[in-house]
This record gives structure tokens, C-alpha cells and sequence, in this order.
């Protein structure tokens, strides 16, 4: 009884001496202090959402293993897009990494070209049909100086003469068409549409050209690549990144492609879709990382190496879409199933009427 009594009496002081240090804080304690109640539902929820972010959490320290580990075994192929017509680095076991050479100055140098009187139509299509409004001219008139500097020196580019041609006639276009529209002050449409059809035809030229400097210069690569990987090429990852608009006909995955043939995309040939034009090879390393570690988790909890390229939870919510577009009368409008591990190019393959390149819309 005594001992029982004790402890009574003791736990009574405890709290009481608690209470009273709390009836005894310091005014600075004023602005953060008071009881927080957390119902038992909430703190349950936050103990379960702990356990997806502890994945991530633990899913980036085993991605510096898995890395490792990769290039450990793996050449690897990274093709990295840029504006002097991409980057590509080659990761061998045990040495350092490659940089591929360049493509040739002119690939940029028709480019920039083609680009300037793409910008043409940047500077004046918020102003087109606006005669009130003159902010447009201080932007034509430092950019007009810099097309002039260029025309004026387009003949000591490194480019062949025909190429030339093209481009100073591009160049005069432009600014003609500045000219015209410092003089009058005003910007109908119909003068902006007769410019654009009138360089379409040489704008076109400098495309094709620009396309066949960079695919002949990266062909010329990766072929002396694959001659100097051997046996090891059949065991070589390769991947590609890309912005929306240029996903399509990629021209980086679309020449890696040709010597990874078509057993090898979305296996160990990779195209990955990204917000911006450029990225990091660290960056495109920790997704290529991702990529593979994750079919190796598919394997072993589901007995299929390629599940995880897909939305995990895409075939159920496909059944639910269809479940419930039946519900509401609607037809369900989904694209066609395709297996696990597809060879299927990673972009638009379905043919259809209508023009697909610059040449069919002559």
C-alpha cells in the first residue's frame, strides 16, 4: 500500500511541477507555444504517406550502386541534344569517358541563318496589323545591324560556295524586309505572308543540308565506335533525350537506330522525353539508371523484365476508364494494347494521308 501510495503521490507532483513550469513560460515563448492535438487518423496517414517518400529516399542511395554496377558492364551510349547538332559520349568499362567529336561549324552556321528569319517573324507578330503601336522598331533596328554584319561576312564562312549563295540570299530577304517595314512603320499581313513564302524555298535548302552534315558526321561516329567496342557493341545501352517537338524523326535516335537495329528499342536503345532541350549527362545517367534498375524489380515481383517501362498502373486503370466511360454513356477512346518488352518505335507510327515532310508540302 505504501508503495503504491508513493507512486501516486509522485506522479502527482510530476504533473503538478509540469503544470506549473508551463503556467511559468517566459513571455518570448508566447509566440510558439500552446498544445497541438493531431487526431489518430491523421497520424496514421502521415506514418504510411512516410513510407513513399522513404523509397525515393532509399532508392537514391542504391541508384549510385546500380550505376556503378551498370558501367561496370556496359558500354553506354548517352546522345545528348545541343545547338551545334548534339553531343555523344561513349562510357567503357574501366576508362574514362569519350566526347565525340563535333559536327562540322556549318551545321550551326546554316542554322543560324535559318533562325534569324524564324526570329524575323518573333519581333513582328505581336505588332502585325497594329499601326498604333511602334515598340517593335528599337528590336528591328539592333537586329537589322546584326544581319547586316553577318551578310557582310557570310563570304569568309567556312561553307562551299553554293551554300553561300543560298544563305546571303536569305540574309538580303531579311533584311529588305526590315527595310519595308522601318520605312512604312507598319506591319500588314500580307506583307509578313509574302515574305515567309518567298524564303520558304531557301529555307528548305539549308534544312536539308544542315541534316545531312549531322547525320553523315554522327554515322561516321558511331560506326567507328561499334568497330572499336567489338563483341562488346550486343551488350551496349544507348539513349537519347527529347523535347516534345522533337521527338518525332529524332535525329540522334533515329541514326542510333541504325546500328542498334530494331531488336534493340526500348530494350537497350532508349529514347527519353525531357521539359527542356538540353540536359545533363548526370541527369540522363540517373534516368537510364532508373530505367533499368526498375525492370530488374518488375522481374522479381512480377516475373516480367520490362513491366516497369510501362504505367504500373495503366491496365487497371485502363479497365477502370472503360468501367466507367460505360457508366456515363461515353465511348471509351484508348489506344491499342501492346505487350510488355514492345520493339515498337518510340514515336508516332502510324501512316495516314497528309504531307510528313518539308518536301511533300511543295
Amino acid at each position: 500500500m505504501k508503495t503504491r501510495f508513493g507512486l501516486a503521490m509522485a506522479a502527482a507532483l510530476m504533473l503538478g511541477g509540469q503544470a506549473a513550469i508551463a503556467q511559468t513560460l517566459p513571455d518570448y515563448m508566447a509566440p510558439i507555444s500552446g498544445k497541438t492535438n493531431a487526431a489518430p487518423g491523421d497520424v496514421a496517414t502521415r506514418d504510411v504517406l512516410a513510407l513513399n517518400t522513404a523509397m525515393f529516399e532509399l532508392y537514391g542511395d542504391a541508384a549510385k550502386v546500380f550505376q556503378k554496377n551498370i558501367l561496370d558492364k556496359h558500354p553506354l551510349i548517352l546522345g545528348l541534344f545541343s545547338g551545334a547538332g548534339g553531343r555523344l559520349i561513349l562510357y567503357r568499362p574501366g576508362q574514362p569517358p569519350l566526347d565525340a567529336p563535333q559536327v562540322p561549324i556549318v551545321y550551326q552556321l546554316l542554322k543560324s541563318v535559318g533562325h534569324s528569319t524564324m526570329a524575323l517573324a518573333e519581333v513582328v507578330g505581336p505588332y502585325v496589323d497594329n499601326p498604333d503601336n511602334k515598340s517593335w522598331r528599337g528590336a528591328m533596328l539592333a537586329f537589322r545591324s546584326r544581319m547586316q554584319s553577318a551578310l557582310d561576312s557570310i563570304d569568309a564562312t567556312p561553307m562551299q560556295a553554293d551554300w553561300r549563295d543560298n544563305n546571303r540570299t536569305i540574309l538580303k530577304n531579311n533584311i529588305a524586309f526590315m527595310d519595308e517595314c522601318l520605312a512604312s512603320g507598319v506591319i500588314p499581313f500580307a506583307k509578313l505572308e509574302a515574305f515567309g513564302k518567298r524564303q520558304a524555298p531557301f529555307l528548305a535548302k539549308n534544312v536539308a543540308w544542315a541534316a545531312q552534315t549531322q547525320v553523315a558526321h554522327w554515322m561516321g561516329v558511331l560506326a567507328d565506335w561499334k568497330t572499336q567496342l567489338g563483341p562488346d557493341w550486343a551488350k551496349t545501352y544507348a539513349a537519347s533525350n527529347t523535347i516534345y517537338v522533337a521527338r518525332q524523326n529524332n535525329v540522334i535516335f533515329s541514326v542510333l537506330a541504325q546500328f542498334f537495329g530494331p531488336d534493340a528499342i526500348n530494350s537497350r536503345l532508349l529514347l527519353i522525353e525531357t521539359v527542356s532541350f538540353t540536359t545533363t549527362p548526370s541527369d540522363m545517367l540517373e534516368s537510364l539508371t532508373r530505367i533499368i534498375a526498375d525492370r530488374s524489380v518488375g522481374a522479381l515481383f512480377f516475373g516480367n523484365y520490362h513491366l516497369m517501362d510501362y504505367e504500373l498502373m495503366g491496365g487497371d486503370a485502363r479497365a477502370a476508364i472503360i468501367a466507367e466511360t460505360g457508366k456515363r454513356g461515353m465511348t471509351p477512346f484508348l489506344p491499342p494494347l501492346v505487350p510488355f518488352g514492345s520493339r515498337q518505335w518510340p514515336t508516332l507510327v502510324t501512316p495516314g494521308a497528309g504531307p510528313a515532310t518539308i518536301v511533300d508540302l511543295k
